[in-house]
């Protein structure tokens, strides 16, 4: 009797967890590492014999001027909506934690944009940055602008994809910050305000510090999610017929790309090799971002 106590004591926890990364395996682990060797082929979608070619789809992908592309449309519609929507998620986070009527109604009022279709989205904000008759053109005229052409400029198409994306994203993760800001001890607060702190003094001082690891999370999800993009610039794509990033690939992403070279050109082996490029890329952003949001968290005093 002693020993089976002794082994539930010592394996159950494994068994436990055991569902988790079976599920795990066969839905994350496996597809991963199915696709690195699909990326060692020339593997047509419809059909054939592969061949396998070792790293050629990687060498034809570093000398692809289109990958470069895309990888540069990629890592602006990242920064131009990342940076932002943490700020905006952080301060709208600290509005929603002060006395406000009807509380719950403002949070659940901050979550309808992500709960919305994202079709719809996409379809109205393709509309409202219309070249002829959008609606930010219209304004921008109002105050004496020129009208914009969001679709054809590269940059202005990287800016509507990203307010796409912060308007999306921004309340949820401000509802993210928004409890770790109350799970902050009331008695803190309290001790910095005896102390003679205001409530902006407070904020940086106090509840940015403590927020740290919840901004890690943040940012380290915003950076996954920023570099896979898919439906936003696919759905922004106002041209007949052509759903890939603009007719001179000016906002497509490194997914569209691999959308594109999979499905449309038929070729899995070299989106694979794209695919992994883009893990590749993912995880060293990710960990370069989680190293600075440690150091500055550091640098504060935080521990």
């Amino acid at each position: 009797m002693s020993r089976l106590s002794r082994w539930d004591v010592k394996y159950s926890p494994y068994l436990y967890i055991a569902p988790f990364f079976v599920v795990f395996g066969l839905v994350g682990l496996f597809p991963l590492l199915y696709t690195a060797y699909v990326s060692m082929f020339d593997w047509d979608l419809l059909g054939g014999d592969p061949a396998f070619v070792g790293v050629d789809n990687y060498l034809a992908l570093f000398s692809d001027g289109q990958f470069w592309t895309t990888l540069t449309n990629t890592l602006s519609i990242f920064v131009l909506s990342s940076g932002p929507q943490i700020v905006i998620a952080v301060l709208l986070a600290a509005l929603l934690n002060s006395k406000l009527r009807a509380p719950t109604a403002w949070r659940v009022g901050v979550l309808l944009p992500y709960v919305a279709s994202l079709v719809a989205l996409g379809i109205i904000f393709a509309n409202l940055f219309g070249p002829n008759y959008g609606l930010v053109n219209s304004l921008l005229e109002l105050v004496g602008l020129d009208r914009v052409d969001w679709q054809a400029d590269r940059f202005a198409s990287h800016v509507a994809i990203a307010v796409m994306v912060n308007w999306r994203w921004t309340g949820y993760n401000a509802l993210i910050v928004l409890a770790a800001m109350q799970a902050i001890p009331r008695e803190i607060h309290e001790a910095a305000t005896v102390d003679g702190a205001g409530p902006v003094r407070r904020f940086v001082s106090v509840t940015l510090p403590l927020l740290r690891p919840t901004l890690v999370f943040v940012v380290i999800t915003s950076t996954i999610g920023g570099l896979q993009i898919f439906t936003e610039p696919k759905l922004f794509d106002a041209m007949p017929g052509s759903n890939n990033g603009g007719s001179s690939n000016q906002f497509q992403t490194i997914t569209l790309y691999m959308y594109q070279s999979a499905f449309e050109g038929g070729h899995l082996g070299y989106a694979s090799a794209i695919a992994w490029v883009l893990f590749l890329v993912v995880i060293a952003i990710a960990t370069v971002n989680f190293l600075i949001t440690r150091r500055l968290a550091a640098g504060s005093g935080v521990r």
